[in-house]
């Protein structure tokens, strides 16, 4: 087990059970967390009572259990994380999100045990489907995070493409004096904070692993609609820094989700969930082409294909 010391940064909005059993969880880590900082987006006054009140029951479980409260108007994706891991003095910051589950008890030590190589900047986790969610995000989340662990860098682009770039705050973890001198998240960021540093650090010669003995259970159900809102964020983003983004090709392993996608389908009879597929992907497709291109669409437009209407407000100053 590796010496470093370890926060946990957990941006929440209105948590609720599966919250509850995170902390439960990560309280019995085989290498428990020396800080768990909880950035509590408020909305209303309850919202800040109801987190406190949910502390209480873990207060003992760990050296450090604290809470920064956040107005709903001041939150953002990569502002409100930079925030967490420069209040916190530790070797590494883990992020997580509320509705992220640790499959078992060595999570924290799985990923730490990689940054025993010092040109690792940054560890994220497998993420799981449970057993509630159906074939095509079961397979998403296979496709996205195989069985077989990797440690990513510069030289790995030609071969992965934009998955070279891959990191996840659903679960990740990152080196804090790296996150430092690099400047950390970017912020205002609409949306995919951890990829933009993730091809940051890639660049400037570190390396990110991909963990796939960490894991976690962490999936969503999305509509067309949501899909489609999501994928419009992530090309806004990726629009928005060519530097890292130009340098690789995204479409090739959009194309390759759907193929593999429907030859498992086909191969396991569910081929009842291939006009989902069809669907979603149409649905990705359009957001993504249509964020790439947001700068000649008029506002309008674009609040009404973002997942973030406040990024919007605030970049034009309403």
């Amino acid at each position: 087990m590796t010496d470093f010391t370890v926060a946990v940064i957990l941006p929440v909005y209105r948590p609720g059970k599966a919250f509850s059993e995170l902390l439960r969880r990560l309280s019995l880590q085989t290498k428990v967390p020396d800080r768990v900082l909880i950035l509590n987006t408020v909305e209303e006054e309850t919202d800040e009572d109801a987190v406190l009140t949910l502390m209480e029951q873990y207060r003992d479980s760990f050296p450090v259990l604290s809470a920064l409260h956040v107005d709903k108007e001041e939150f953002d994706h990569g502002g409100t994380r930079d925030l967490g891991i420069r209040m916190v003095g530790t070797d590494l910051c883990l992020l997580m999100t509320q509705d992220a589950l640790p499959r078992d008890r060595k999570l924290i030590e799985h990923l730490s045990a990689y940054f025993v190589n010092p040109r690792v900047s940054a560890a994220y986790g497998r993420q799981l489907a449970s057993r509630k969610q159906g074939p095509l995000e079961h397979f998403a989340r296979s496709f996205n995070y195989p069985e077989k662990s990797m440690v990513k860098s510069r030289e790995d682009m030609k071969e992965l493409g934009i998955k070279t770039f891959f990191c996840s705050d659903v679960c990740a973890m990152w080196r804090r004096e790296i996150y430092l001198k690099l400047g950390g998240f970017e912020h205002p960021v609409i949306f995919n904070e951890d990829m933009i540093l993730a091809g940051q650090e890639i660049l400037a010669g570190y390396q990110i692993a991909y963990a796939a003995d960490a894991a976690v259970y962490h999936g969503h159900n999305y509509s067309g609609r949501q899909q489609l809102q999501r994928n419009f964020d992530l090309a806004v983003s990726q629009a928005d820094h060519p530097e890292i983004f130009d340098l690789v090709s995204s479409q090739k392993e959009g194309i390759r989700f759907v193929l593999e996608a429907a030859k498992t389908l086909v191969r396991s009879g569910e081929i009842r969930y291939l006009p989902a597929l069809f669907l979603e992907s149409a649905c990705k497709i359009l957001g993504y082409r249509l964020g790439k291109r947001y700068r000649l669409l008029p506002s309008k437009w674009i609040l009404s294909l973002t997942n973030n209407r406040a990024y919007w407000k605030k970049k034009w100053g309403e």
